[in-house]
């Protein structure tokens, strides 16, 4: 079927060509999304001439994006919010505001292929007894892991540094997340690199972040959700006085809007 917007008619190709930008489970729903995108994108166009907006493109944009951006600056009013409605929102979303978790650690990483049943096994018994080794005397970490550690942090006796939560493997994550500061980790922790020797040194648990610090972040989630919002329902209007024919239109789920 063919999608129309007023009197332009979006052809098959041009949508085929849209759908490369809209990742989707099937290929109707690829083609959906493409079609909503290039009919929003005419929509705003048309409002655009409209409106007798053509301005010309600056730095790399091409000039029909460059009247979109006129024509939303030009019908778009995002209101300010106050600091009440800053608060309220940080109160209510506090946990979006939380250092993460710090360790500061090292390693000894003796590596292994994952797929390598028998270099595992060698590796984890050469882990082993280095394991053996840096439990009776840590003074030996670091030039142990300068000798054998695979990592690039070997050359620095082994030392990671800080390093937050979600950085690491979840396997070296689990593991230093239950040792307690000081500690060298009593066993080889396997991960898909290989076999690592574990020692934490300090730990940072996570903390909220005071309303002061993240005010700026609050209102710029608020001032965008409210472009947002005003785009959606800017759209809906040009919708709802256009002639859309052969599709659907769901203004929030267009990209534009995203």
């Amino acid at each position: 079927m063919a999608v129309r917007v007023n009197d332009t008619v979006i052809g098959e190709h041009e949508i085929a060509v849209e759908m490369q930008h809209h990742p989707a489970p099937s290929v109707e729903a690829a083609w959906q999304e493409a079609a909503r995108a290039l009919v929003v994108r005419r929509l705003l166009l048309d409002e655009a001439r409209a409106r007798g907006i053509g301005a010309e493109a600056e730095g790399d944009l091409l000039p029909e994006e460059a009247m979109i951006e006129a024509l939303l600056e030009d019908a778009i009013t995002v209101p300010e919010a106050d600091e009440e409605t800053l608060r309220r929102w940080y109160e209510a979303n506090r946990s979006r505001f939380r250092t993460r978790e710090i360790w500061e650690a090292s390693h000894i990483l003796i590596p292994a292929d994952p797929w390598d049943a028998e270099a595992r096994v060698a590796a984890e018994a050469r882990a082993q007894e280095l394991l053996v080794q840096v439990l009776a005397d840590r003074a030996l970490f670091a030039p142990l892991a300068e000798a054998h550690s695979a990592c690039p942090s070997g050359k620095d006796g082994g030392r990671l540094g800080q390093v937050t939560r979600g950085s690491l493997v979840p396997e070296v994550e689990t593991f230093l997340a239950a040792l307690a500061p000081g500690q060298i980790c009593p066993v080889v922790v396997k991960s898909r690199y290989g076999m690592h020797i574990l020692w934490l040194h300090e730990r940072a648990e996570p903390r909220d972040l005071p309303f002061e610090a993240v005010r700026d972040t609050v209102a710029r989630y608020l001032r965008d959700a409210f472009w947002r919002r005003a785009v959606h329902q800017f759209i809906a209007v040009l919708a709802g006085r256009a002639r859309i024919e052969g599709i659907e239109l769901d203004a929030a789920a267009t990209p534009l809007v995203q």
